[in-house]
């Protein structure tokens, strides 16, 4: 029941393509808008003026390259693990014995593995821009963040209450 189907270099590029290629495309047309969690987001006419000139950090020309350089990265540990995989048949012995389920859960964990590493390395222009430069930055406009930006998730005023003790 769990033997492949497919020859093995066959089931790594569907594994591979169906992992990358969805989120790729995404983040290279419209990144991810990062003030969301868990499908809550933060309204874009609730953001602050900082945090628009954040998501213009997130819209550099550097993004793309960093998508793309992540992927291949990821693509590469995928291919140093897919050898490895056969080595831990009782790791998923609870789950139905369906290959083709197998290769189904592998690209969903492989696109996850993307998300999780394609988010953050999105936020990289912030943390390397110094205080100068960031404080020159125009806000992005709000009609702009809804054209550039995936917004995912129900919209809220605020994702975390005020703290009133202060």
């Amino acid at each position: 029941m769990g033997e492949p189907q497919l020859p093995e270099w066959i089931e790594l590029l569907l594994v591979a393509v169906f992992g990358t290629l969805p989120l790729l495309w995404m983040q290279l047309r419209r990144p991810f808008y990062i003030f969301a969690i868990l499908g809550i987001a933060l309204k874009p006419e609730n953001l602050t003026e900082q945090q628009r000139k954040i998501l213009c950090l997130i819209k550099t020309k550097l993004n793309p390259g960093l998508v793309l350089l992540s992927t291949l990265l990821l693509v590469i540990v995928l291919w140093q693990l897919y050898p490895v995989a056969s080595l831990f048949p009782n790791f998923s012995g609870f789950l139905p014995q369906w290959h083709s389920l197998g290769l189904l859960f592998a690209a969903f964990a492989f696109i996850a593995s993307n998300l999780f590493l394609q988010i953050p390395l999105s936020v990289l222009p912030v943390l390397v821009t110094n205080d100068t430069d960031f404080a020159g930055i125009e806000p992005l406009p709000l009609e702009q963040i809804k054209q550039d930006f995936t917004i995912l998730g129900v919209r809220v005023n605020r994702i975390l209450p005020h703290d009133t003790d202060n």
